[in-house]
């Protein structure tokens, strides 16, 4: 089983997605990354704020039947888990909360039905899910803009946080698409290691 976090996130590391920096570079092969991200998924997980964003947009863009209907469908249909604390009804169709997203997510992981679970947004739950050792792959399209505020993707922490690089490609927009994994450093790290790969004038 998978679990992946889809992203999108400007150069400067915001991922709270604004407007104004986001739809302008969205294109056709970023439409085309999106819709990969989602092929196969079993269950979408989602914080609370994004789940709201959802619930508040694509069923309504179900009901019109415009050109992004069929996708809006997918996701109603789409089995969906909402880490929230609240009670409140949640106003879509095949939605489930969760209060332990870590310990939900880690179940999903022992299902043998589940192949491939998504995880859109939602910053803090991808931060848990990492600080878990339960996020397989961090998919990130990079916008060429500095948003210059918003949430970004990762808070101060005391430790460094490495990855490995999977894959990458860029869209005609300069948008960069970059799938990741959680890795180890690579080396020793020490200054006099790399001086073995300074070039000598």
């Amino acid at each position: 089983m998978t679990v992946i976090s889809t992203l999108f996130i400007s150069l400067d590391g915001v991922a709270e997605v604004a407007e104004d920096w986001h739809f302008p570079y969205f294109d056709e092969q970023m439409g085309a990354a999106v819709a990969e991200d989602y092929e196969g998924a079993d269950v979408l997980v989602l914080g609370r704020i994004t789940y709201d964003s959802f619930a508040g947009a694509w069923p309504d863009r179900e009901a019109a039947g415009e050109d992004d209907a069929q996708f809006a469908r997918e996701l109603g249909d789409l089995r969906k888990i909402v880490a929230t604390r609240g009670e409140q009804d949640l106003g879509w169709r095949n939605v489930e909360r969760t209060a332990d997203v870590v310990g939900t997510v880690r179940a999903l992981r022992d299902d043998p039905a589940v192949g491939k679970v998504l995880v859109a947004g939602s910053l803090s739950v991808v931060r848990q899910l990492l600080d878990a050792d339960l996020l397989d792959e961090l998919r990130l399209l990079v916008h060429p803009v500095a948003a210059r505020r918003g949430e970004r993707l990762f808070d101060d922490a005391e430790t460094v946080r490495p990855f490995a690089l999977l894959r990458h490609e860029a869209t005609p927009l300069g948008v960069l698409r970059l799938v990741y994994a959680p890795a180890d450093l690579p080396g020793g790290g020490s200054y006099e290691e790399a001086m073995e790969h300074v070039t000598q004038a």
